[in-house]
């Protein structure tokens, strides 16, 4: 088994797009294939040719691949019409793509309800679609929806549909979870039948999940095993409901775990923590930071035992190298950090320490105070390294914030709408100079931020393409209602794209905001390595 090929089917740009939330654009779905084929997925699933004018732009002129073939979804002829005079076929069969895929049911329970045809004419429905789709095309693929379920309910029929396909020419027969409602061991055990009983070898199979039990992934591994070897996914998991199978989980377990072979070279792989994040930002999503072999925390280690492990050998509690997915290794400081976190951490950021030096055990007394205060350190690496460098005394006084004032008026404007100004006040020294400057602002923080870089960016220029692009708050000690401590996070974003989190906390959601502020200034500085004023 290891070592064999394992085709890879991207569904994203169709089934994904069922996602609550998602809307691809004709550039969002080009844009996208450009990334599936930089990365080596076989085959790419466009969309539905005459479902929406969307898809039928991006059929009328298709991205240039290099490596997948470009795959356009449709349904099987509609009863009561020829293969030749059905109009869906039609869009399907003219649409600019190397290879299509028909959806066709395999479940007597639809096909008496649903379709309210004779069985028979379902299977005639098969088989002329697939056979005029090789003709059309030359690659023709067939989605058996609801199989498992209809295999479950009546076998014979089940089968009798898949071979239809298969018998026409159907270059891949593909099993479907439409429902996601079966298990593992019923998966393995009915794809053996399908390859020992009803004769389609596993290499014309494929398996396509869903994750209403969150077995989607586990589905279609069960089913590799026992014999398919094509795989239908999305990226991050996304579609309908509860989203369809992971192909970024997927892809490394395949190769990495189990060694079969994929359209993706080993010296790829790497690709698909950048693919994953990429998709992510396209849709404006946050990453998911706890996904599987690319979240932000798959390998990050906060236990002081589990650090120190980690310096020694990162096998001890790592299941790989982070590196071979494009990601990395994340070591977290907390309370629960030890002298090995805090080294490690320091290493990172470009401090070497020795482990004797008198300083260290300040540190980590520190860093483990300000955690009991709220300073959660582990997602604002910024505010860490100007805390550690801080008590180094390597972090020059770039500027004082001496005074700040925010007002909130709620009133009429002059054509009488009702509207919210927020106005902001700083006093702030730079070098010997004492800078006093007003701003408005979209609420609070953005008026603070105007007034903020009133006051800095004539002196420190390398601020002005800083832009803050996330702003979260976390409630601490919520049983104090109102008179609780907000943490506030703020994620800032260089004009060269790199980004930083720094974080600020305090019982006034206003100070706990200019205090994350402050620190991002600050921490752009440094990175930059400007010199303080004065």
């Amino acid at each position: 088994m290891a070592g064999e090929r394992i085709y890879l089917y991207d569904t994203t740009l169709r089934d994904g797009a069922q996602t609550q939330d998602v809307d691809f654009s004709v550039a969002d779905k080009i844009a996208i294939a450009r990334e599936l084929d930089r990365l080596g997925i076989d085959y790419i699933e466009g969309g539905w040719p005459g479902a929406n004018p969307t898809d039928d732009q991006v059929f009328a002129d298709p991205p240039a691949l290099e490596r997948a073939v470009f795959t356009a979804f449709g349904m099987t002829r509609r009863p009561g019409r020829s293969a030749a005079n059905d109009p869906g076929l039609a869009a399907l069969f003219n649409a600019r793509c190397g290879a299509v895929c028909m959806v066709g049911k395999t479940w007597d329970f639809h096909v008496d309800v649903a379709l309210g045809i004779p069985r028979d004419e379902n299977l005639d429905l098969i088989r002329d679609s697939v056979a005029a789709a090789r003709a059309a095309k030359g690659e023709a693929l067939f989605d058996a929806e609801h199989f498992f379920d209809g295999y479950k309910r009546n076998p014979a029929y089940a089968a009798a549909c898949i071979r239809a396909a298969y018998e026409a020419g159907a270059r891949w027969v593909v099993l479907c979870d439409t429902n996601g409602g079966t298990l593992p061991d019923e998966i393995e055990s009915i794809v053996r039948q399908v390859v020992a009983d009803h004769g389609i070898p596993g290499d014309r199979l494929g398996i396509h999940c869903h994750n209403d039990t969150e077995n989607a992934v586990a589905n279609s591994l069960a089913a590799v095993r026992a014999g398919v070897r094509m795989v239908q996914g999305t990226i991050n998991g996304l579609g309908e409901r509860c989203g369809n199978a992971n192909l970024v989980s997927l892809i490394p377990t395949l190769m990495v775990k189990m060694g079969f072979t994929t359209g993706i070279a080993p010296d790829r792989l790497p690709l698909l923590t950048e693919v994953s994040r990429n998709l992510d930002e396209r849709l404006n999503r946050a990453p998911n930071r706890h996904a599987p072999y690319v979240g932000a925390s798959a390998f990050a280690h906060k236990g002081g035992l589990h650090v120190s492990a980690i310096e020694k050998d990162p096998a001890s509690y790592e299941h790989l190298p982070p590196e071979t997915v494009g990601n990395r290794r994340v070591i977290v400081v907390s309370d629960q950090a030890g002298r090995s976190n805090i080294i490690a951490r320091l290493r990172e950021i470009g401090v070497d320490i020795d482990p004797a030096d008198p300083r260290l055990p300040r540190l980590v007394d520190l860093v483990k105070q300000r955690d009991t205060e709220g300073y959660a350190y582990d997602t604002a690496e910024a505010s860490f390294e100007l805390l550690v460098r801080g008590e180094l005394k390597q972090l020059p006084t770039y500027f004082e914030l001496l005074r700040f004032h925010v007002t909130d008026e709620r009133r009429y404007n002059a054509v009488g709408k009702l509207v919210v100004e927020s106005e902001a006040v700083v006093r702030v020294r730079v070098g010997t100079e004492v800078h006093l400057h007003v701003a408005e602002g979209n609420g609070p923080v953005h008026a603070l931020d105007q007034a903020m870089r009133k006051a800095l960016e004539p002196t420190y220029g390398e601020l002005k393409g800083v832009k803050l692009v996330d702003y979260r708050v976390r409630i601490l000690a919520a049983n104090a209602a109102t008179g609780a401590m907000p943490r506030v996070l703020i994620r800032s974003r260089n004009g060269d794209g790199s980004e930083w989190s720094t974080l600020g906390v305090s019982t006034n959601i206003i100070e706990a905001s200019m205090e994350a502020l402050v620190d991002s200034y600050t921490y752009k500085l440094f990175k930059a390595g400007v010199r303080a004023q004065g």
